[in-house]
């Protein structure tokens, strides 16, 4: 019968030995092997690439051949200052900060149940019906919305059966329900984004009151504050930070799609189907590197605003 014999250790003086207690005596040199062979990675073919669209933008483009030729110029910087590509920028940015906002109305008080109100079954079917959304394909989700919103749909027969048409006649200028309205308005296209971005604002929300310690809360009411004052004395502003940071996922995906803005709603560019179209069907690639440098900029100042909101503790 044969016997089994456990594997021996390295010898004292073996290499693998020396090179392991080096690793245990310094142990930023271990963290260091760690995470270099990544940051590489993503130096080389992230930044990399990123940075060599965005060098693109000092390229030429002849109009005329349809070619690209490496002349520096920064004409196609300063043509994002035109009107019709200005009002691109603003489109796009209004759109980011409306949803930001309508998300996180939205998702505050779901995220506030599911801290505060449940447990055991009933916190996991919360996450799961919160990030099941999620695990459907985009696409899907937007092709869907399509649906509901167009003629004959689901958010038409509500319209109709609760009386709201005369409100969205007169307050959001729809013209009436009696065709694709909603799928052609810019509040199609809200709703759309509120619904797909929704569960990112949801969770980090959540977490942040679930660190909530509930003395605090005891402590004021201990202290005569009714339920009011607690809520925008207490819970409001340590909810912040949740609130910033999922505001980071809801801004900066809403600021990049280029989907759902040729879906639904009127006729009119964003950021995202601006680069897509520049670069997809003229193949102006300089131009299409130049709008693709806006994004980056404003989502470097959002970071930085948020940032001071506590939205990186929250993450």
């Amino acid at each position: 019968m044969n016997s089994v014999t456990a594997p021996q250790p390295p010898a004292s003086g073996s290499p693998l030995r020396r090179f392991s207690n080096l690793l245990y005596r310094r142990p930023n040199l271990y963290l260091s092997l760690l995470l270099v062979p990544p940051l590489l990675w993503f130096g080389a073919i992230y930044l990399g690439s990123l940075l060599t669209l965005l060098w693109q933008g000092f390229y030429t483009f002849d109009d005329f051949t349809m070619a690209v030729t490496p002349d520096l110029t920064l004409a196609n910087f300063t043509a994002l200052f035109q009107p019709s590509n200005f009002d691109i920028i603003l489109r796009t940015l209004s759109m980011a900060i409306v949803v930001s906002i309508a998300s996180a109305i939205v998702a505050f008080p779901i995220a506030y149940y599911m801290a505060r109100y449940t447990s055991g079954k009933t916190k996991a079917f919360f996450y799961i019906a919160v990030m099941m959304p999620m695990w459907a394909s985009y696409i899907v989700k937007a092709y869907a919305w399509t649906l509901l919103l167009a003629k004959g749909g689901v958010a038409q027969w509500f319209v109709q059966h609760l009386g709201l048409e005369p409100v969205l006649q007169l307050v959001l200028g729809i013209p009436g329900v009696g065709g694709s309205t909603l799928s052609t308005s810019h509040l199609g296209r809200f709703m759309v984004f509120v619904y797909i971005w929704l569960p990112f604002m949801i969770l980090p929300i959540q977490a942040s009151l679930e660190r909530l310690p509930p003395s605090l809360l005891q402590a004021s009411a201990d202290l005569g504050a009714k339920p009011r004052q607690t809520f925008m004395q207490v819970i409001l502003p340590l909810s912040i930070p949740g609130i910033a940071a999922g505001s980071i996922f809801t801004f900066s995906l809403t600021l990049g799609d280029f989907i759902v803005p040729q879906l639904v709603g009127p006729p009119g560019y964003f950021i995202g189907s601006m680069v897509y179209a520049q670069q997809g069907a003229i193949g102006n690639m300089p131009m299409a590197a130049a709008f693709t440098l806006v994004p980056i900029v404003l989502i470097a100042i959002y970071l930085s605003i948020v940032k001071r909101l506590g939205a990186f503790d929250a993450l």
